[in-house]
């Protein structure tokens, strides 16, 4: 079966899904998605969708209003985060709050849908699409809230459910590379950057087409290449550092029972997690400052993890 090698989902949302030429793409996706007829209006400035060498290496997000005024969110995300959930919480509630104008009613509360792409396996569940929506059952009938007409009729919904944000999850690293209906074609691109000739999903015509590697430029292509190798860089140095400092620590520290053995494990560990949060913060680092993290002691780390999110550069999280 002859395949197609594509650019990264992530890359292209960043550089090229980001122009309303391209919109076609992203529609197919979110159409196959949420079994709907998606329109985007406008693609709106978000946390992260910056365009250059210090984007944030470990998530790419997105935000579309469609043209029935509804927002969606798209992340996607490498590293695994225990509170994910909640911070999608706070994703969608930010939203709400950043698009309703003091003194408007609640009936123009927005509509906001969450779409995660995830590359890592988050909770505990063995499939690999997960959808979230809020009903009201009752506690001694069990029945399900619903609309009355004049509700319908105000909101524009037929239903409770349609009322509140919902999520999408998409645990990637599930998926077991046997497409049986046209989402799966998008799971099976979003996973190996490849799609098929049989394929037939909204938007992946158009795919092969704009996402073509070697359609690149030159300078488009080296671009690329410069950020695959930084994030398979940097995600590697993550895991050795954190790894190597745990493992070391814990040797040393049954080998010899010396409390600097497990102490030096912690600072490792210290270590890679302020690495990490600067990444997600900051985007891809400078050589420097891996260099100056990995080589500091406990009391600096645990200084410069209290300036993260207050800092407006690199230097400030240092200098202060």
């Amino acid at each position: 079966m002859k395949q197609r090698q594509l650019i990264s989902f992530d890359w292209a949302l960043k550089r090229l899904l980001r122009s309303k030429a391209n919109f076609e793409i992203l529609e197919g996706f979110l159409s196959e998605l949420l079994k709907d007829d998606i329109h985007i209006q406008e693609i709106l400035e978000s946390e992260s969708n910056q365009e250059n060498h210090r984007d944030k290496f470990n998530r790419v997000d997105i935000k579309v209003k469609n043209m029935r005024g509804e927002f969606i969110l798209i992340e996607l995300q490498y590293q695994r985060e225990w509170d994910y959930l909640q911070r999608l919480l706070y994703g969608t509630a930010k939203t709400i709050t950043e698009h309703i104008d003091e003194g408007e009613p609640y009936s123009n509360v927005p509509k906001v849908i969450s779409v995660s792409i995830l590359y890592f396996d988050l909770g505990q569940g063995t499939d690999y699409v997960y959808v979230g929506r809020s009903i009201f059952k009752g506690l001694h009938t069990q029945d399900e809230l619903n609309l009355s007409e004049g509700q319908k009729a105000l909101f524009h919904r037929d239903s409770v459910p349609e009322l509140f944000p919902e999520y999408y999850l998409i645990k990637i690293n599930r998926f077991n590379d046997v497409a049986r209906d046209t989402l799966d074609e998008w799971i099976y691109f979003l996973k190996n950057e490849k799609i098929r000739e049989e394929f037939t999903a909204r938007g992946l015509d158009k795919a092969k087409k704009e996402l073509d590697i070697l359609k690149l430029s030159g300078a488009e292509r080296e671009s690329y290449e410069r950020y695959k190798d930084d994030l398979h860089d940097q995600a590697s140095m993550v895991q050795s550092t954190y790894g190597i400092g745990k493992w070391e620590g814990r040797k040393e520290g049954r080998e010899e029972g010396r409390e600097e053995g497990r102490e030096e494990g912690l600072r490792e560990g210290k270590a890679a997690l302020l690495i990490s949060l600067l990444q997600r913060r900051f985007g891809v680092l400078p050589g420097w400052v891996c260099e100056k993290i990995t080589k500091a002691p406990m009391p600096s780390l645990e200084n410069w993890s209290l300036h993260i999110f207050d800092a407006q550069s690199l230097d400030d999280v240092f200098s202060q």
